[in-house]
């Protein structure tokens, strides 16, 4: 096929890793700290971070365009779902009733088991119990301060 864009048959392998396997921890405050697997997570997202952004438009910016720099960085938020075991998931109760940040870290199944490490307040729970369904809930936690990749 002429001018068809077509890959290198050793590069067929398709990039990506699965996402089962993936791991949420709970920090327990101590020092040494040691973290502990959420149990029965069914997903979880990092929403992202965004930056803020300062208006620094003045009378003279060129032809009356707006002119920004960049401001603050927040940290977003992460979101889990969980099957809801309430003997298992009492500790997700005080955590709720805790304003103070605690630790978490979520470890990707990858070769290196990369680690995003994040200081939060958890800010929801949601619990839900359908008639014809499993139990679950839905947790929320306001990333607090820079996270870490590693």
């Amino acid at each position: 096929m002429a001018g068809a864009f077509c890959m290198p048959k050793e590069a067929t392998a398709m990039a990506g890793i699965d996402g089962f396997g993936t791991i949420l921890k709970r920090g327990d405050g101590e020092t040494p700290e040691v973290f502990t697997a959420i149990a029965n997570i069914t997903g979880i997202e990092d929403g992202g971070r965004s930056r803020n952004t300062i208006d620094v438009t003045a009378h003279d910016s060129p032809d009356q365009y707006m002119e920004f720099v960049g401001g603050l960085i927040d940290p977003g938020e992460v979101t889990a779902d969980v099957n809801y075991d309430p003997a298992v998931h009492d500790v997700l109760e005080a955590d709720l009733e805790d304003k103070d940040p605690r630790n978490y870290q979520i470890v990707f199944p990858d070769t290196d088991a990369t680690t995003f490490s994040f200081a939060a307040v958890m800010t929801g729970l949601s619990k839900s119990a359908p008639y014809d369904n499993k139990l679950s809930a839905s947790l929320t936690f306001k990333v607090s301060g820079k996270p870490t990749i590693a």
